[in-house]
């Protein structure tokens, strides 16, 4: 079984894959997704979004940290494919599942997913740009507005030569409302050569079975289940249905996160209170806590709070 930590715009950023693979359970993660248009990228931007590729294409924790991409120019996407291999990159993934408003009306995400023939073209661009023994994958959800196209993008993600593909069990259309449709996972499962992963709503050791079940894969993409309880991989692995980690180690974590490094302060006290926000979900501790610092604005002072809150 491999657990992968799933790719989430502006959650999943270097911080937060150091801190999360830090726990040591992942046996991949990807970048958040770069944006392609028309230009080869500058390195400065490889490096803001995967900091990984100075350490061998590693976290800290020795976590691979595949790349993602975004966009719709199959001549772009391969160069820059290419130049992020060179750089390190150990392996490429496509986004096929971006839901955003914007990012679908610049013709990228989910919406090509009404264009199998393009997602093909896209797909098969890549892997014909990278050396064959870096892996190419793709991500993406059942349909934009529907499931007409379903199984023509997989096939079409198939057939460009991807080496496994990663389904987000909900439409656009379906956003990230709840219930993820994991049986609808199993056609695609049962259709293709190529592996098949799993992702959406999986909160719990219990979800991830039932997931398991549902869609035929034993392999799973966690995403914001992972971020509200940073030990869920060890749970799955362990078959254990309550966080193993006690709040103890989870203010080392904190204090982790909180020492990672950050262009402003405000940018790095409101993306840590996001992260507390979601786990207060799941730890009562977490909420007592977040009212504690929900109007601080002050870094020095919230590490205060953070060590007697220990």
């Amino acid at each position: 079984m491999k657990l992968i930590l799933a790719p989430m715009e502006g959650l999943t950023d270097p911080i937060m894959r150091d801190v999360l693979t830090h726990v040591g359970s992942f046996d991949w993660c990807v970048t958040e997704f770069i944006r392609v248009t028309d230009s080869v990228l500058p390195d400065h931007v490889y490096y803001t979004y995967c900091p990984e590729l100075k350490n061998n294409g590693k976290t800290a924790a020795g976590t691979p940290v595949h790349v993602q991409f975004l966009g719709n120019n199959p001549d772009m996407l391969a160069a820059n494919a290419e130049k992020v291999v060179a750089l390190g990159a150990p392996a490429i993934d496509l986004n096929f599942g971006c839901p955003a408003k914007t990012v679908n009306r610049h013709r990228g995400g989910s919406i090509l997913l009404d264009e199998p023939d393009v997602v093909h073209l896209l797909v098969k661009a890549v892997r014909d740009a990278v050396p064959a023994h870096i892996p190419v994958s793709a991500k993406m959800r059942l349909g934009y507005l529907d499931e007409n196209h379903t199984m023509d993008n997989a096939y079409a993600i198939q057939e460009a030569g991807a080496n496994w593909l990663t389904v987000h069990a909900r439409t656009k259309a379906d956003g990230y409302t709840p219930p993820a449709y994991w049986e609808k996972i199993q056609p695609i499962k049962d259709a293709l050569s190529i592996n098949v992963i799993a992702n959406g709503e999986i909160w719990t050791n219990q979800d991830a079975k039932a997931c398991q079940q549902q869609s035929g894969c034993e392999d799973l993409m966690i995403g914001r289940g992972a971020v509200t309880t940073p030990d869920l991989t060890l749970c799955i692995r362990q078959n254990v249905d309550e966080a193993l980690m006690n709040w103890a180690a989870l203010i080392e974590l904190q204090q982790r996160f909180l020492n990672g490094e950050y262009k402003t302060e405000i940018g790095m006290i409101g993306r840590y209170k996001q992260w507390l926000g979601m786990m207060t979900k799941a730890y009562p501790e977490a909420k007592q806590l977040w009212d504690e610092i929900k109007r601080i604005k002050n870094l020095d002072e919230i590490l205060l709070k953070l060590g007697r809150s220990s």
